[in-house]
């Protein structure tokens, strides 16, 4: 097979559309990494099914909650709790900074998921408050725990926007929650990468 060279000249003269055209091209058929692609397909709508199902399941079982639970409570383990929730907090922290000092692209999850771990922290800090501690409680959430979480996912949601729009993926004034898997082979989805004109299609 005759080796194909490419320019730098001749890739910087390609429009955008025409470079996520070129690096959909390039990348390795979904078909050599899976073993069937329906399979997939078929596990993907069961899971998504029993999402929906959690989901509406959660609804009524919420409600019947906010009916049925007291407003006072004696925890068990009350200490192991919460002293057990900080241990996982610190080793998020850590491994947040290894893949990060690492430069890892688990790092977007760490991240994030460090974040929301933050707000479950704050949420039940607040919540679980006796009337001596409850300032204290909000003083931390307010000035600490709400502030990193922010950070955090803000952080994340950095670098997924930052690495799509360096492959070409985001298009101009799409948001990052509209920014698709780029599986469409794989999904059988008709979403592709819009080809700019001029573009020739195999």
């Amino acid at each position: 097979m005759p080796f194909l060279e490419i320019s730098d000249a001749a890739i910087a003269e390609l429009s955008p559309h025409e470079r996520q055209e070129l690096i959909m091209r390039l990348a390795r058929p979904t078909s050599e990494l899976v073993g069937s692609a329906t399979a997939v397909r078929k596990l993907r709508r069961h899971r998504l099914t029993f999402l929906i199902v959690c989901a509406a399941a959660l609804v009524p079982w919420t409600v019947y909650l906010g009916l049925s639970l007291p407003d006072r409570y004696v925890a068990r383990n009350w200490s192991v709790t919460w002293v057990g929730f900080d241990a996982v907090l610190v080793a998020m922290f850590l491994v947040t900074a290894l893949l990060g000092a690492l430069r890892r692209q688990m790092l977007v999850l760490t991240t994030f998921a460090s974040g929301i771990l933050l707000l479950c922290d704050a949420w039940f800090d607040l919540t679980t408050a006796g009337p001596d501690d409850i300032w204290v409680s909000v003083a931390t959430a307010g000035f600490v725990e709400v502030p990193i979480a922010v950070l955090l996912i803000s952080s994340a949601l950095r670098l997924v926007h930052l690495m799509a729009a360096r492959l070409w993926l985001l298009e101009p004034g799409m948001r990052l929650w509209q920014l698709p898997l780029p599986l469409a082979d794989l999904f059988g989805d008709s979403r592709k990468p819009p080809v700019a004109a001029g573009t020739v299609q195999s």
